[in-house]
């Protein structure tokens, strides 16, 4: 009994069990308990995403690299020029001048800045790709993706997805391979190219170095000893090696140097817009006769030529180190638009001179690149010389060009002096200082024929400002030109002759030396106590302030107000003035201070020395300056205004920033601190308007009809254009006695400068009116 009893239980148990191992795949029917950590479709389909926008990525990124062909092109120019100039080192290039260095110096300079830049340009590139690099790398730490593709079935259901990605990844692998051999060729030769160009530049300043030294020295043999054949004969190919390996590297300057051009194209542009806007506002006026008086000769309603020479004479303050080639041409150039100015304005014998000068300077430039033997280019040097010498004596011998041009003929006289220099050190086997000689003679004749137009075209552009001013403001037509052109011809001209010096100390290879003795001077440091500053830094601050203070006082003449009496009914305009002068000193000292570079610190210490200074003495000078300031900016009075003030009456002339002038009637100049004007009464008959009231008292016989009387005297008074018609005229006649009658008459003035005309106008008229109408005054 008990066997089946246990079987039984045995069963029971074994049921138990064995439902106990089924109850989890039951539960993973039901996902309400289940815990489930399988990913589903959406999982693998996000991963995708995930993937796909890494890869998009890629293309998003090369693209983006924009520069690399205009790297790859500036490249390939580089390493053909840096190849010109290794070959001219390398050997024994006899056109390897002082200014051919210079020029080179230049030009490696300009090669380093590119490939600076290109190296900065190809890291970012580089950096960018490496960040997408690193984010494909941490693509293979998504397991989720690697379960996927070790998976059959799954890799089944994605198919369409792996297509696509198989694709991108294809695309952007080749993507990342190329332009990862590209960058990598780039930065190389970038590298490279920075190598080179470092050694290059260290053969350059060696080479002008020793260059200046060997000038002095007997480089050849004295011209008249005799010379092997072999030294008669052309270099091979010299002709053609030189013509294009200059060309190249005058071709590769211009390409990388145009900035240094640019704001010369922008002032010339500026240039003629102004000149044609002038004579077509003067024109529309029908005001062209106002110009006239000043016999304008190089300045035209479209000034085309004279634009250019404008430009060809500023050219050198922009590249003074450019290649040969591209002084000649500038001033080749320049000669040729100032031939036709030359034909009009120069006797025909000088005109003639002129014609051989240009003969002349062509001439080196041809047997320059002819690629001559040396001594042959010497035998044509001298040639060229001496006839230059001849020439420059024959004019310097004419008394009517030496009383005319008196500037061009000093001009001559160096142009003569340089030439019989460069014959005798051909002579000497000195070459070097005979080419240098014999160029600046030239250039430097050219360029002051050029600037003596240069000046005249200035001024006559300014007088042209001024005059279309002053007719589009109705200022009177006529003013006192010379002493304007004083003015301008001093602050044009050394601008001139800073442009001169500059070209002569160039071709004469002194301007770096020059340059860099200046800065050396200028760099070093004076101690004074416990404050340090360079000489540079007080010469620059002090020479902003002194171009501040001079275009702050010539600013006026651009508006046409050259400081007359015509400009004082333009209040608004003359007010303006006076705030751009305050306003333009004050931002020069600031820039002064900024650019100098002198201690702030140290300047506030000078100023607290200034306040105990003030404290003892300088109080007026303070109030002065400090009530100049409120004048100009709070407005009791402005310049052309009627004001009196104390017992001074006149009108305001000047606002200044220590003192005031007054005007009087009488024509005196009443100069007035400006302390004292804040601190009187200051009756000011023009603050809102010029207005101002007439009165008039009459006593007369008794009328018989006093409103006819009224009547008719304010239509007399009315018919005069200086009173104001927008206000009535008032007339009071009151009865005095049995036999007399008093006629008081008020009205308004529109210009109170012109209030004496127009009451000796009126009251002639009315005292003409009562004899007409046989009215007894009393």
């Amino acid at each position: 009994m008990k066997k089946p009893i246990l079987l039984l239980l045995l069963l029971v148990y074994t049921g138990s069990i064995a439902l106990a191992q089924k109850a989890p795949s039951r539960g993973a029917d039901t996902t309400l308990f289940g815990d489930n950590n399988q990913p589903t479709r959406s999982d693998y389909l996000a991963g995708f995403e995930k993937v796909f926008q890494t890869m998009n990525k890629v293309p998003l990124v090369t693209s983006s690299f924009t520069h690399l062909p205009d790297i790859q092109s500036q490249l390939k120019d580089a390493d053909s020029v840096l190849e010109i100039l290794k070959d001219r080192f390398s050997g024994n290039d006899r056109s390897l001048n002082i200014r051919n260095l210079q020029m080179y110096q230049s030009l490696l300079e300009e090669l380093n800045n590119t490939m600076g830049e290109f190296g900065k340009t190809l890291n970012g590139y580089d950096q960018k790709l490496d960040e997408v690099k690193k984010e494909i790398r941490d693509l293979r730490k998504d397991t989720l993706m690697r379960g996927l593709f070790k998976d059959t079935v799954l890799r089944a259901t994605f198919t369409p997805q792996l297509q696509t990605l198989r694709t991108k990844f294809k695309r952007a692998d080749s993507l990342v391979k190329s332009n990862t051999a590209i960058l990598n060729d780039l930065k190389a030769r970038v590298s490279t190219n920075a190598i080179t160009i470092e050694e290059l530049g260290y053969q350059t300043e060696e080479a002008l170095k020793t260059a200046g030294g060997r000038a002095f020295t007997k480089e050849r043999l004295y011209l008249w000893e005799p010379v092997s054949e072999l030294g008669l004969r052309p270099p091979p190919g010299g002709f053609k090696k030189s013509v294009n390996a200059e060309q190249k590297l005058a071709g590769y300057y211009f390409k990388n140097t145009r900035s240094k051009r640019f704001l010369l194209l922008i002032i010339g542009i500026v240039f003629f817009g102004w000149i044609n806007f002038n004579f077509r506002s003067l024109k529309k006026l029908n005001k062209l006769s106002a110009i006239k008086e000043f016999d304008f000769k190089y300045v035209k309603a479209l000034p085309w030529l004279m634009t250019f020479v404008l430009i060809l004479n500023l050219a050198p303050l922009f590249d003074h180190n450019a290649p040969a080639i591209y002084i000649e041409m500038t001033q080749f150039f320049l000669m040729v638009l100032l031939t036709p100015v030359f034909y009009k304005l120069l006797p025909r014998q000088i005109f003639m001179g002129w014609g051989l000068f240009m003969l002349l300077f062509l001439f080196l430039p041809i047997i320059r690149v002819l690629g001559l033997p040396l001594r042959l280019m010497r035998h044509a040097n001298v040639v060229h010389d001496v006839v230059a010498i001849v020439i420059g004596l024959l004019f310097i011998q004419i008394r009517s060009f030496r009383k005319e041009y008196r500037l061009m003929w000093w001009a001559v006289i160096l142009y003569t002096f340089l030439n019989v220099l460069a014959v005798l050190m051909n002579l000497f086997g000195r070459v070097t200082l005979s080419q240098i000689f014999s160029s600046t003679a030239v250039y430097a004749l050219a360029q002051a024929a050029g600037l003596i137009i240069f000046v005249q075209l200035t001024i006559e552009a300014f007088l042209l400002q001024i005059q279309g001013s002053r007719i589009r403001k109705r200022y009177p037509e006529h003013f006192d030109v010379a002493d304007i052109k004083k003015s301008l011809f001093r602050f044009i001209s050394v601008l001139a002759v800073l442009i001169w010096a500059i070209v002569f100390s160039t071709n004469l290879n002194i301007y770096d030396t020059f340059n860099n003795g200046l800065k050396g001077v200028f760099q070093t440091s004076v101690v004074i106590g416990s404050s340090s500053f360079t000489i540079g830094g007080v010469v620059l601050f002090l020479g902003i302030i002194w171009v501040a203070n001079f275009l702050q006082k010539y600013i006026a003449y651009f508006f046409g107000d050259i400081g007359d009496d015509a400009a004082f009914d333009d209040k608004g305009q003359r007010s303006r003035l006076l705030v751009t002068r305050l306003i333009l000193l004050v931002l020069a000292f600031l820039l002064a201070i900024s650019a100098s570079g002198l201690p702030v610190d140290k300047i506030t210490v000078i100023l607290g020395a200034l306040g105990v200074g003030i404290g003892l003495g300088l109080q007026s000078i303070v109030n002065n300056f400090v009530s100049g300031i409120i004048l100009i900016f709070d407005r009791p009075l402005r310049i052309g205004d009627m004001v009196e003030i104390g017992s001074n009456k006149g009108r305001v002339k000047e606002i200044g920033i220590r003192s005031s002038t007054l005007l009087t009637e009488n024509g005196a100049e009443v100069i007035l601190p400006n302390g004292d004007v804040l601190s009187k009464e200051i009756t000011n008959w023009t603050l809102s308007n010029n207005n101002a009231r007439i009165n008039f008292n009459y006593k007369v016989a008794r009328l018989e009809d006093p409103e006819k009387v009224k009547q008719e005297l304010k239509e007399l008074i009315i018919t005069n254009e200086q009173v104001l018609g927008r206000r009535e005229v008032e007339i009071i006649i009151n009865l005095v006695s049995a036999g007399a009658m008093t006629i008081r008459i008020a009205f308004w003035c529109r210009d109170i400068m012109k209030v004496t005309v127009v009451e000796a106008e009126i009251n002639n008229a009315i005292y003409n009116y009562f004899e007409q109408k046989g009215i007894v005054t009393q």
